[in-house]
């Protein structure tokens, strides 16, 4: 290139070149970037994270018992003659559970039978002859005194005769507590007694328990008592995430004395909840009004011990971490991680189906 001064070539200096090979470089190395596009509010179903009444509860482990539970003990003498059941069996209420010898409790039935019989003739004996006695005396042919005995007989009689009839019914029932019945329907747990043993009264035979009714046995606090008793209200939670309201609270009017704690007995419906007595079931007990944050059980996304949601805004959507509490029907109690007014993704899986989508199209 050449730059015509006063009708003179002038060559430009060398450090003009250096500046303009600089420059083309510059923009050779360093191409224009596109524009990022500007990030839209995703279409999808939310819910908002709202906060609803509750009362505020607190949490107990508690024991499970059987409400009918016995041991039948023997209420008269004799040898054990058959037990149709072993522990662990299921036992229908009214079932013969154990069997006595009964020669001598029939025996003394028909003794029992014979006495009212030689009773029963001596007081018709006695008031025939009363009557006999009366009418002569209403002719004044027999002195007062004669009437009296006459009386006195007739009603020692009738005594008699309702003397035996109340020892044929205690013999009667001799003879049935040679078989024993089981109470109610429910599971045998022990045998007392074996085959051929000889018993007397008020031996243990055998024990057993109802899975019908059951109840939880907690020991609460003096200081959460109070409330506990004005609220009367409690949840068992369950493994499967379910929760039985508390039929009936029952709070015991004095504490331990070694662990000043209260006893309560939470008495259950019946329900299929797959406890046993003798299992530790948690008791959730209401103390005071409150409030808590809760979503839908299925906007949870759960990956191993995490949980999490799909939170969504204007700007897009975004996993956040989230702490749970107690799950109630459908919904699930929200203790951190969200705050009211805030919108979940109703469905996780369309929501990571649109991060994907987004991922994609800013490639």
């Amino acid at each position: 290139m050449r730059f015509p001064v006063s009708g003179v070539a002038v060559l430009p200096p060398p450090r003009l070149w250096l500046s303009v090979a600089v420059a083309l470089l510059a923009a050779c190395s360093h191409p224009t970037e596109p524009p990022q596009p500007i990030a839209q509010a995703p279409d999808l179903e939310t819910v908002e994270v709202q906060a609803v009444a509750a009362p505020r509860e607190r949490v107990w482990d508690g024991v499970v018992e059987a409400v009918h539970q016995a041991t039948l003990s023997a209420q008269t003498r004799g040898r054990v003659l058959e037990l149709p059941f072993d522990v662990n069996d299921y036992v229908e209420a009214g079932a013969v559970v154990v069997r006595f010898t009964d020669v001598e409790q029939r025996s003394g039935a028909r003794q029992a039978q014979a006495a009212l019989a030689a009773a029963q003739a001596a007081f018709t004996e006695a008031q025939a002859e009363h009557g006999r006695i009366a009418e002569v005396y209403e002719r004044r042919l027999v002195a007062r005194s004669q009437l009296d005995q006459a009386t006195a007989r007739r009603d020692a009689a009738r005594a008699q005769l309702e003397s035996a009839r109340a020892a044929v019914r205690e013999a009667g029932e001799q003879v049935d507590y040679t078989v024993i019945r089981a109470p109610y329907s429910g599971i045998l747990t022990e045998r007392h007694v074996e085959v051929g043993e000889s018993v007397q009264p008020g031996q243990p035979l055998v024990s057993g328990l109802s899975l019908d009714r059951l109840r939880i046995r907690v020991e609460v606090p003096q200081s959460d008592v109070t409330a506990v008793r004005e609220r009367g209200q409690a949840w068992v939670l369950l493994d499967d995430d379910r929760r039985v309201e508390a039929e009936r609270v029952v709070v015991f009017p004095y504490a331990d004395p070694g662990s000043h704690s209260f006893r309560v007995r939470v008495e259950l419906p019946e329900a299929q909840t797959g406890l046993h007595p003798g299992m530790i079931a948690k008791v959730a007990f209401a103390l005071a009004e409150g409030e808590r944050l809760q979503v839908p059980v299925r906007s949870l996304v759960r990956r191993s011990e995490v949980v999490a949601v799909y939170v969504v805004g204007d700007d897009g959507v975004a996993l956040r971490q989230v702490r749970v509490g107690h799950r109630r029907g459908e919904q699930v109690e929200v203790l951190a991680g969200l705050v009211r007014g805030e919108r979940v993704a109703a469905d996780p899986q369309h929501a990571l189906a649109w991060l994907a989508r987004q991922r994609g199209s800013t490639r």
